[in-house]
């Protein structure tokens, strides 16, 4: 389970960033490519929508580690590396951004979401395992 835990640490910081720039801070240089320092209002939504994406990937996380039981395992096993497969992707993508507070902020966030993933998909934390 601290694996799920370390994943919901992180995405509970990417929702506050999410939600500091759907409420208007300037910190778009960190987010969207960073291309604006206060978002456009149809980037607000896609950080809102982020927000739900975050809520649904840690319900999937604590459901693979067996700390709740909503979803069929298969789901949630399969789930989560599309998940880790999502995490690896965003490396790539914020590598690539002309932004350098987002390359500098966002690479190591997605490179840990991407391992903490990857050890939720493999089956390490899962409650069984720690009995």
């Amino acid at each position: 389970m601290p694996f799920a835990l370390a994943l919901t640490v992180l995405l509970g910081l990417l929702t506050l960033l999410q939600l500091a720039l759907i409420f208007g801070a300037p910190l778009g240089a960190f987010a969207w490519g960073g291309q604006h320092r206060v978002l456009p209002a149809r980037l607000r939504i896609g950080s809102a929508v982020s927000i739900l994406i975050y809520a649904l990937i840690v319900v999937i996380a604590w459901d693979r580690v067996g700390a709740i039981d909503l979803f069929d395992g298969l789901f949630s096993e399969v789930a989560m590396w599309v998940i880790f497969a999502y995490f690896t992707l965003g490396i790539a993508m914020n590598a690539i951004s002309r932004s350098k507070p987002e390359r500098y902020t966002m690479v190591p966030m997605s490179i840990a979401l991407a391992g903490l993933s990857f050890l939720i998909a493999m089956g390490f934390g899962e409650l069984a395992t720690a009995i």
